[in-house]
């Protein structure tokens, strides 16, 4: 391990973990607005459609706010991680954002073949023939094992309409 400054400063264990209730709890709240806007009471059929996820998400706000306290007053001030490390990190959760993002306008197999050449030139540094091979024959592997073997579709964009996959 290097004695970089990014190995030795980063967000602190505590910070995230605050991070990490807050945002919970706004999920939460939003669970309860949009439970309350269904309806959380009772109809002649049983509870309405917002009862169940109305107190599913106000036992998410008491105990993320729990967290939160706990975590601000008593968590540990130990490193969480490095910027560098964080930096490792968001390059492969940002392209996979994207990728997941893309499947509904391109379909699975474009958007994988796509995911796959990024990552094997981007990351592993590999040659285009190897990269060629995979990113197009896994795509086919899985299109023939789902969609032909199993009779499973998977999302489809526009170049398989265009082939009449």
């Amino acid at each position: 391990m290097s004695n970089s400054p990014d190995d030795s400063s980063g967000p602190r264990q505590h910070l995230v973990e605050v991070g990490v209730a807050a945002v919970m709890a706004l999920l939460g709240v939003i669970t309860v607005i949009g439970s309350l806007q269904v309806g959380i009471g009772w109809g002649a059929e049983g509870p309405k459609s917002g009862f169940f996820p109305f107190w599913i998400g106000l036992i998410v706000i008491v105990t993320s706010l729990y967290n939160l306290v706990r975590a601000y007053t008593h968590g540990s001030r130990k490193l969480f991680a490095s910027w560098g490390e964080i930096v490792q990190v968001l390059k492969v959760v940002l392209p996979l954002t994207i990728y997941v993002g893309a499947i509904p306008w391109l379909g699975i197999y474009i958007a994988s073949a796509l995911l796959i050449a990024g990552f094997m030139r981007w990351i592993g540094r590999y040659g285009w023939l190897l990269i060629l091979a995979i990113a197009i024959g896994l795509p086919v592997v899985t299109y023939v094992t789902f969609e032909m073997w199993f009779l499973v579709p998977l999302p489809k964009g526009p170049l398989e309409d265009l082939l009449g996959l």
